[in-house]
């Protein structure tokens, strides 16, 4: 995958899989130069100025700003509680405090960058991306109880520094956060959402795209996986009509395959054992 921000996006021949009007299309007509306007092929909702109280406001009214599901399944271990008792609140960010210019200052060690995973789910990725780079600092955002104890295990067991966590919904993470403070922000298998009537519960909107986009430098990457092809064509249209934003892919295989630093979860591999292909979609903040 080119690290070029001006590279182009897969041809038409490449997109087999986007969703476009309710079916799976063979080829969708897309010249080289990728005019935003016309790949957008649903209606386009309103458009936010970054960090607007508008592009909250519209959040919370498609439900991006609401968890749904469980917050806890199994009960927990003695450990795993005394943990969420304990580690937590050390790690845990407060949002009531006003968020430093500088993100760095939130760690004890060292960091030259700061990436955000949103929905962490058993921490395996956080984890391993934690350990892979001590000098970048790691923020995980994850609302279930279970996942936040996976995570603080981990942490302890291999003593990391350099992440610190929210226990919570994402949207009034994505709003405390200065802009302009995250170097990459991945969001790996989110809840699809797949009737119909739920779209709306999915966390990627145009308000939730802008809010993303707010926050990461420029040149910063976001980074989206899915086993649900529906879910993937309903990212991209999103990302290719959103103003700061552009696919890097250039080749099929650029979102066939894994990210190379990619750690696979336990949900990943579910998903493969169960005959669903995933998707790896990589945007470039411009």
């Amino acid at each position: 995958m080119s690290d070029d921000p001006t590279a182009k996006r897969a041809s038409a021949a490449d997109l087999k899989f986007l969703h476009h009007g309710g079916k799976l299309v063979e080829e969708l007509e897309i010249e080289k130069r990728h005019s935003k306007h016309e790949i957008a092929s649903a209606p386009l909702l309103p458009k936010f100025v970054s960090g607007s109280a508008a592009m909250y406001d519209e959040l919370r009214k498609r439900g991006t700003s609401a968890f749904y599901g469980r917050h806890k399944g199994r009960p927990l271990r003695a450990h795993q509680a005394s943990l969420i008792d304990t580690l937590l609140p050390r790690l845990a960010l407060d949002l009531d405090a006003p968020a430093p210019g500088a993100l760095a200052a939130l760690f004890p060690v060292p960091v030259d960058a700061v990436r955000l995973e949103i929905g962490f789910g058993g921490a395996e990725h956080l984890i391993a991306a934690a350990a892979a780079n001590p000098r970048i600092g790691f923020i995980g955002c994850e609302p279930f109880v279970n996942g936040m104890a996976k995570a603080l295990a981990a942490i302890t067991a291999r003593e990391l520094a350099n992440v610190r966590l929210h226990h919570g919904d994402a949207t009034p993470l994505l709003a405390w956060l200065p802009a302009a403070s995250l170097a990459r922000v991945d969001l790996i298998y989110p809840d699809p959402w797949p009737k119909r009537r739920h779209w709306k519960r999915r966390f990627i909107q145009d308000a939730s795209v802008a809010a993303i986009a707010r926050l990461l430098v420029r040149g910063g990457v976001f980074r989206f996986a899915t086993d649900w092809p529906d879910y993937a064509a309903w990212t991209l249209e999103r990302l290719l009509r959103a103003p700061d934003f552009t696919w890097t892919a250039e080749r099929a295989d650029d979102w066939r395959r894994p990210w190379e630093d990619f750690a696979s979860t336990r949900y990943e591999a579910k998903a493969l054992r169960e005959g669903r292909t995933p998707s790896y979609l990589t945007f470039r903040r411009s």
